[in-house]
């Protein structure tokens, strides 16, 4: 009877042990891009970034639907190595940055979409257009993080929005309303 009892005590410390409160990650600045890519005329494919994102990422591998995530795009960090056409970009027939400077997005829900995959929904907000958007995300790595000895999690997500939604609608008929957007970022935790 002892060895019985032993055994259910021991059983029920590990479990206890092996649940693991849900993470907030603060994302890394210097490790995470926010990539888009439109049709230009049919010919090209034009692939921009933008290189300054904040933001904060909750996540329990053992609970994925406790996720959240709140993320904050400085739109003037445009990037797409031509200088003349990030200055378009920032104008007012695009993200009109100066009215506009951030983009953001606030999950509402998110769903285990097989193994180390998400489904992350929320409300994506740029050009001073809210709209309700789905991205399919690959969970890359939860751990810690080698050089700085702190919880440490990475995420790439995908998507594709229509533009037009967003009132950003100049020149469809050269580019069409589709944007792919690439995301990859790194978040770290407080150390423990």
């Amino acid at each position: 009877m002892k060895n019985v009892l032993l055994a259910a005590a021991l059983s029920a410390a590990l479990s206890t042990a092996a649940v693991a409160d849900p993470v907030t990650y603060a994302v890394d600045p210097s490790h995470a891009q926010v990539e888009f890519t439109y049709s230009h005329m049919g010919f090209s494919n034009i692939t921009g970034r933008f290189d300054t994102i904040e933001g904060s990422i909750t996540y329990d591998p053992q609970d994925p639907s406790s996720a959240s995530v709140e993320v904050t795009v400085d739109v003037n960090s445009v990037s797409t190595g031509v200088s003349k056409l990030d200055d378009h970009l920032k104008a007012a027939d695009f993200f009109d940055a100066a009215n506009h400077p951030k983009a953001t997005f606030k999950s509402t829900s998110v769903a285990a979409a097989g193994t180390d995959k998400l489904k992350v929904t929320g409300d994506l907000s740029i050009h001073g257009a809210t709209v309700p958007t789905s991205f399919d995300v690959t969970v890359n790595k939860v751990g810690e993080h080698p050089m700085r000895g702190v919880p440490a999690a990475g995420f790439d997500a995908s998507a594709t929005i229509d533009r037009s939604v967003f009132g950003v609608d100049k020149y469809l008929q050269a580019t069409g309303p589709e944007v792919k957007l690439s995301i990859t970022i790194e978040a770290l935790g407080a150390k423990q």
